[in-house]
């Protein structure tokens, strides 16, 4: 006998195996794009915006999707940042997490797998999102959490018009598609935190001058020190509701003011 199998392959077998090439070629098309961003020349939502549009691209099906920066605890989860392919999914999106709290993605995020429903409209999983998405003409969901070893990154929705739309294949690749996703979510995440940070930083070193010259200004009027030249910056801001760079920079604008004025009149 010969080692091959000569079963005649149907019309369908072939389409399958053709739809699966064509599955892969696109997942591996878009993990290439999401490999090529670079962090630091786009900012944070406009990474995850392009993260959510090659999302779309790679899961069979999909209609559109949406990443989200989410931290869940068991009774709560808050929002950092949420991007979308499409304006439709920012729409889904709102109302998942800020209107109703409740939704696939929220559940994802909250129990680390992978969901799915092929008819939101009668999902009893969320009885509230379910059926107002469902009217909206959406019917089909598929949510992965976004784990790195230990942590919880966020999740990407993905969300298709038409019932039953992503199947075992889908789930596999949008699995293959979510983790090197977490990785660049993450990636820019901290980069956007260490930029904050620096900016912090710069403030602060630019602003110390300032209050520098005001505590000298405080002690040259009191004669106390300069501890308590700042105790009276920080009871000033407090008062005010202002920072304390301001009621400094403001305190040495009225002293040159007064300068100026006696000069003037000299």
């Amino acid at each position: 006998m010969s080692g091959f199998d000569k079963t005649p392959r149907g019309p369908r077998a072939v389409r399958r195996e053709t739809s699966d090439a064509e599955d892969a070629a696109d997942l591996q098309s878009n993990l290439s794009d999401l490999a090529g961003l670079v962090v630091g020349t786009l900012g944070l939502e406009d990474l995850l915006a392009r993260v959510a549009t090659f999302a779309s691209r790679a899961i069979p099906g999909a209609d559109g999707a949406g990443v989200t920066l989410l931290d869940v605890s068991q009774d709560s989860h808050r929002v950092e940042a949420l991007a979308a392919s499409h304006p439709f999914v920012s729409q889904l999106d709102e109302i998942q997490y800020v209107t109703l709290q409740e939704g696939p993605c929220i559940t994802a995020a909250r129990e680390r797998r992978t969901v799915r429903s092929g008819s939101l409209g009668g999902e009893r999983r969320w009885p509230r999102f379910g059926p107002r998405v469902g009217r909206l003409g959406i019917h089909s969901a598929l949510s992965l959490p976004l784990i790195l070893p230990g942590q919880l990154v966020g999740a990407l929705n993905v969300y298709a018009r038409g019932k039953d739309v992503f199947d075992d294949r889908a789930v596999e690749l949008g699995e293959l598609f979510a983790s090197p996703a977490a990785v660049a979510v993450h990636n820019a995440q901290i980069l956007t935190q260490a930029l904050a940070l620096t900016t912090q930083l710069q403030a602060a070193l630019s602003s110390r001058p300032v209050i520098d010259q005001a505590i000298g200004l405080i002690r040259g009027r009191s004669g106390g020190t300069a501890e308590e030249a700042m105790d009276r910056l920080r009871a000033i801001s407090q008062a005010e509701h202002t920072k304390v760079v301001d009621v400094a920079r403001h305190l040495l604008d009225e002293a040159v003011g007064r300068a100026r004025a006696r000069h003037n009149r000299g």
